[in-house]
């Protein structure tokens, strides 16, 4: 479906992503994040409602 299809990058950590922080523990990443797109797992509310256009 279009949700489960555009949401995928953004709502979704991947577990080959996942990056290991200074204490040694995973911290998971979305598709996104590893594309310096997003910095967290968005919800899906979150992704839902954010705008596609930015108004100046």
């Amino acid at each position: 479906t279009f949700l489960s299809l555009y949401s995928y990058n953004f709502c979704w950590p991947v577990r080959t992503l996942a990056l290991k922080d200074d204490q040694g523990r995973r911290r998971e990443r979305s598709p996104a994040m590893a594309a310096g797109l997003a910095d967290h797992v968005w919800s899906m509310s979150e992704w839902l409602f954010f705008p596609a256009v930015h108004h100046c």
